[in-house]
């Protein structure tokens, strides 16, 4: 997972309410990502747009997963999200992935990246995987996470991917920080991975 700082994260805005992780959720951005090399600099304009423009304390989700199934540290998981629809996000880790999947489709990469997130998560706050959803399933007027993501929901392929993970033994969402994160996202906004 690249620290916040990797990425080029604002710092958080003072305050927040504490909560304890009882479900996952996932998100998609709505927006098309087009070359994964945009990732780290879509982060950037979410945060803005979230600080600036909504007043939050910081970007409203706690993990982020690009089209090649990179992960990057969002908002502290101990905080609540936030959400510009009518549903409480309290309790929810919330994963998002880059990307507007009514109009193109989830990688393999992406997939994998989020059911790793969810899969840490799961073990490290002892949140049941029973309790997977899409963002629609808390909020009737959205259709995030868009088709092409919310068919792995319905179909279970999500759960089973994060169930398989989290049998196989101890998950290991490494956070990378300093000098080597930040060669990674060099290396992901040059294309070269």
């Amino acid at each position: 997972m690249l620290c916040r700082e990797a990425w080029g994260a604002r710092p958080p805005r003072p305050g927040g309410v504490t909560h304890t992780l009882n479900r996952m959720t996932i998100h998609h951005t709505a927006v098309v990502l087009g070359d994964n090399s945009n990732a780290p600099g879509r982060l950037r304009q979410h945060q803005r747009y979230h600080q600036d423009s909504k007043g939050w304390i910081d970007i409203a989700y706690h993990v982020s997963v690009d089209r090649y199934g990179n992960v990057y540290e969002l908002r502290k998981p101990e905080l609540v999200g936030d959400t510009a629809t009518s549903y409480d996000p309290t309790g929810h880790f919330l994963v998002v992935c880059e990307g507007n999947f009514d109009e193109e489709d989830i990688t393999e990469a992406q997939l994998h990246g989020a059911a790793l997130a969810f899969a840490w998560a799961a073990q490290q706050f002892g949140i049941p995987t029973a309790t997977l959803g899409g963002h629609r399933d808390a909020s009737p007027d959205t259709e995030c996470p868009g088709t092409s993501l919310y068919a792995h929901v319905t179909s279970g392929d999500l759960k089973r991917r994060i169930d398989d993970l989290a049998a196989a033994g101890t998950v290991e969402l490494r956070k990378i920080c300093g000098p080597e994160a930040e060669a990674i996202v060099a290396d992901i906004e040059a294309g070269r991975r």
